[in-house]
């Protein structure tokens, strides 16, 4: 056990287990009305209309072109997480936010068993965007949807910004029933649910914490470090290429 640890940053009171189980008890108090909120937020989130989208829309995927509907894969809804694309750029330069969230996309027989099919559409050329799925590890259905494609599935929405989209198919019919984008795409996170559970958080300037308690350094991105995503230090490690084919523009 390191005890040096509360010399070189802020910590916690110590205080008997006693004390210590009244203050956690009264949390817990707001812990389940946050939960409750949350569910009567998901509640009305069901109960929101829907609008209809071309199932037709193409896509392009493993074995050539698709559609929309193709890419429900026959179940009855999808949910699709749009990832932004820096055509011609290397992997160093793809966007560190949808990398992040796409790597903790693992295990998906679980939606599978509720009739949702997950999906990647990236917003990029094929070819070059599933090299990069492949340098990741990643095994979720990747589509690429192209520029025409994205003004009909995104419109009125900004284009090259990460979405979450989800669709509802009724026969050959596909309806969108909710979209969110910035930190509703942290609906697909893990670590920052996991980080906020512990004492320092997230460590991100921003964060309402006491003083001492470690934040990352100013100017510091919270998804990159030395040039790179930080979840593809750990693939290049183990001996993956991160050639992508493309050039630099």
């Amino acid at each position: 056990m390191n005890n040096n640890v509360t010399d070189k940053v802020g910590a916690p009171n110590i205080v008997d287990r006693s004390t210590f189980q009244a203050e956690l008890d009264a949390l817990r108090v707001r812990e389940k009305a946050h939960s409750r909120e949350g569910d009567a937020i998901a509640a009305a989130r069901r109960r929101l209309p829907m609008v209809e989208v071309d199932g037709a829309t193409a896509l392009i995927g493993e074995g050539g072109p698709v559609t929309l509907l193709d890419a429900f894969e026959g179940r009855r809804m999808l949910f699709a997480y749009y990832f932004m694309w820096h055509t011609g750029h290397p992997a160093p330069e793809q966007c560190e936010g949808c990398t992040f969230y796409t790597s903790q996309v693992r295990e998906l027989s679980f939606i599978h068993s509720r009739d949702v099919t997950y999906a990647t559409f990236c917003q990029g050329p094929y070819e070059e965007s599933a090299r990069y799925r492949d340098f990741m590890g990643w095994q979720m259905p990747w589509y690429s949807a192209p520029p025409d494609s994205l003004e009909t599935l995104l419109v009125g929405r900004r284009i090259g910004m990460m979405h979450i989209v989800c669709y509802l198919r009724h026969g050959s019919k596909v309806f969108e029933t909710y979209w969110t984008t910035r930190r509703g795409v942290e609906a697909m996170d893990n670590s920052y649910r996991l980080l906020d559970l512990t004492v320092y958080g997230r460590q991100e300037r921003w964060e309402d914490s006491p003083a001492g308690w470690p934040q990352r350094p100013k100017g510091e991105h919270p998804y990159r470090t030395d040039g790179r995503p930080i979840v593809q230090w750990s693939r290049l490690k183990a001996g993956y290429s991160d050639d992508l084919g493309t050039v630099r523009r």
